[in-house]
């Protein structure tokens, strides 16, 4: 891994954490996680146009990939609704790893070095030593944050084979952007039309709206900038 990936990598996960960090601070959980999903969808169509388009053969693998970070975004703002992000989010992002490693050694055939072996445990035991060391959380939020990490690998390990197929991972990566956003927005747009409306009207002139809107936009620009990290860094982080 060169140094400038290995960056890259790092500034991914510190714009994967403040995002999560603007969604536990805001006071409707799932359409702040919905702003930031938003705003990264419209700056990946803007960018679209510019990149490589995926092959063919990635496009059922990218449609059950969007169809896994829809349910991980709702999940997201539905753990910060009952539960401590300091200890919600290190199990989230601690346990995925592990599960991505078994499952790819189990059933896919992958191998891992020892060396990978004790990397992994010791990283996931480290984040869910933080976790255990927080404020207690809700039983709910410990099921939920729990449950999202299988949607976390379960996405992580789908984009794997989908970024291959594709042939490009930054064209396959913009249009995952794209099509979280875009899914989400449309659902809050009919299901909850008089809410996301309501929402909208009260929080499009304070700061912290724009803020995620911004955040977004930098998340998606971040990871359209190295095609090599986009995959790895928008999943690892």
């Amino acid at each position: 891994m060169t140094l400038s990936v290995f960056c890259i990598l790092l500034f991914a996960a510190l714009l994967h954490a403040s995002w999560n960090a603007i969604v536990k601070a805001g006071n409707d959980k799932l359409y702040a996680a919905i702003g930031v999903s938003g705003s990264a969808a419209v700056m990946a169509l803007i960018l679209l146009p510019f990149s490589p388009q995926p092959a063919h053969a990635s496009i059922p693998f990218l449609a059950a990939s969007t169809a896994l970070q829809v349910v991980y975004t709702v999940l997201v703002a539905k753990t910060y609704q009952v539960s401590d992000m300091s200890q919600t989010y290190p199990l989230m992002r601690g346990t995925a790893p592990l599960l991505v490693a078994l499952i790819s050694v189990l059933f896919l055939g992958d191998s891992l070095s020892s060396l990978a072996w004790v990397g992994i445990a010791v990283i996931c035991m480290a984040i869910l030593g933080m976790a255990c060391n927080g404020r207690a959380s809700s039983q709910r939020g410990v099921v939920l944050a729990l449950t999202n990490a299988c949607f976390i690998a379960g996405y992580t390990l789908v984009d794997g084979t989908g970024v291959r197929l594709s042939e490009t991972a930054l064209g396959y990566t913009l249009w995952s952007f794209f099509l979280n956003g875009a899914c989400l927005l449309t659902w809050a747009m009919i299901a909850r039309r008089r809410e996301a409306s309501r929402y909208l009207a009260q929080q499009w002139k304070k700061r912290h709206f724009w803020r995620d809107w911004h955040y977004g936009i930098l998340w998606a620009g971040a990871m359209g900038h190295d095609p090599g990290a986009a995959g790895g860094g928008r999943r690892a982080a």
